[in-house]
């Protein structure tokens, strides 16, 4: 039986000593500002660090095609060994000549190919990669807005908990000097013993409720350090105390931010690259139309002399310089449908792009109005509060006079502390809707 008895105790001492070990725990943390959680973010996330290496490769890839546009040039050697050298005068059936040359033989030379004109296609391709990686670098920007974005919203996660710890450590000092108050008041026989019990169910609620919250602060502290690139457990501590301003979000109007985001988002800008792209494609697969022009060059040295009459078992060298013209008549039916294939690709990029405007205008009045509703509710969070405040006064006031119930004091003290609640909950929705419109428009 006495081991029983030991749980409950201990698990009234851990939601005593709760507040304690969570200072303990957070005192020795560097504290952080949103603004510098942003670049440890930016330096050590891992999907920016993904986005950085597709940006490294876009980067070689232009590189590459660079070089495909460079002389080829090629060196080659053998060794061989030759049968009889038969000469059939009289036709297959006579006796053959018998030609003397060197039972083994070898070579080697050169081979260069230097492109003169190919109807633009290695021009055109470092084009294609240079704009790829173009939208390379926009990708980035969608995805450093996106984490920005992200981070903002587990910072004010955090935030918002430890306001809500506050409050309800606070609440639970006040319920316990209150329930003393009612113990002394049911002593003298003032009020009845249900008030003990009802008080004594309220400070076991909120105990209750303050170890949920502790819960939140670790899950909202672990998905930050994660963003952040750090280990999960690492402490962590921001600047929660401070006031959030909110003046400056009420700057700009909806048209503003729309034709910002046309200029500044990262999402539209990367249509604009898939159309420009298209539009190259088109011609590349065009160019195959046309003629190609090099110049080559190729020199061997060979022995024995066995190409030329007359024969010789001594070593010889022999080149060629000159321009070669290759036209390519089958392409001009087979590259039909390739060109009709890159226009609909074209046409289908254009539409994307026009589906991409719908999408902002949208966004952006989405989160333009989810901002308009989140300041509103911030002044009526705050009139609550002066509401709810006055009202706990009267009502403490008169039920230590007796003339109230203690049901309705608790009440009160309920939905004033719901009110500390939804304030904070209001104050850091228009921080977050601000940030997501800025993210929208692209200058987060």
């Amino acid at each position: 039986m006495k081991q029983y008895k030991t749980v409950p105790v201990l698990g009234i001492l851990l939601l005593l000593f709760t507040p304690f070990i969570y200072a303990q725990h957070t005192e020795n943390a560097q504290v952080l500002s949103l603004e510098e959680i942003w670049k440890i973010a930016e330096k050590n996330n891992r999907q920016l660090k993904l986005s950085d290496l597709n940006h490294q490769q876009s980067k070689i890839e232009i590189l590459e095609a660079k070089d495909r546009s460079l002389p080829e040039l090629s060196l080659s050697g053998d060794v061989k060994l030759n049968s009889k050298f038969l000469i059939y005068d009289n036709g297959l059936f006579s006796s053959p000549q018998d030609v003397p040359v060197k039972g083994y033989g070898y070579g080697i030379g050169y081979n260069l190919n230097f492109n003169l004109y190919n109807g633009g296609k290695d021009k055109r391709n470092i084009a294609m990669k240079k704009e790829e990686e173009t939208r390379k670098l926009y990708e980035i920007d969608l995805q450093k807005h996106r984490v920005k974005f992200d981070v903002a919203i587990a910072y004010f996660d955090l935030y918002k908990f430890l306001h809500f710890y506050d409050f309800l450590n606070a609440e639970i000092e006040a319920e316990k000097k209150q329930l003393r108050l009612i113990e002394s008041l049911h002593k003298n026989g003032t009020v009845l013993k249900s008030d003990v019990l009802r008080t004594s169910v309220k400070l076991s609620q909120l105990e209750l409720n303050l170890s949920g919250v502790t819960k939140k602060i670790e899950i909202a502290k672990q998905r930050l350090n994660i963003m952040m690139g750090h280990e999960n457990d690492t402490d962590l501590a921001i600047q929660y105390k401070d006031i959030i301003e909110l003046n400056a979000i009420t700057d700009g109007d909806y048209n503003d931010y729309v034709n910002i985001a046309f200029n500044e988002s990262p999402g539209f800008k990367m249509m604009t690259s898939d159309i420009k792209v298209s539009e190259l494609n088109i011609k590349q697969v065009k160019a195959t139309q046309l003629p190609k022009v090099s110049l080559y060059a190729n020199y061997n040295y060979n022995y024995p002399q066995i190409s030329f009459y007359p024969y010789s078992n001594d070593l010889w060298g022999f080149g060629q310089t000159g321009i070669k013209v290759q036209y390519s008549i089958d392409n001009l039916y087979k590259s039909k449908h390739t060109i009709a294939r890159a226009q609909v690709v074209s046409n289908q990029a254009k539409e994307k792009a026009e589906l991409k405007k719908d999408e902002i205008y949208l966004k952006v009045k989405e989160a333009y109005l989810q901002q308009q509703q989140a300041l509103e509710s911030v002044e009526t969070a705050e009139q609550n509060i002066i509401k709810t405040t006055e009202t706990v006064r009267v009502i403490r006031s008169s039920y230590l006079n007796q003339e109230s119930l203690l049901t309705d004091l608790l009440e009160a003290e309920n939905a004033l502390l719901e009110a500390k609640f939804n304030l904070t909950t209001a104050q850091t929705n228009v921080k977050v809707t601000h940030i997501r419109l800025l993210a929208i428009i692209g200058i987060l």
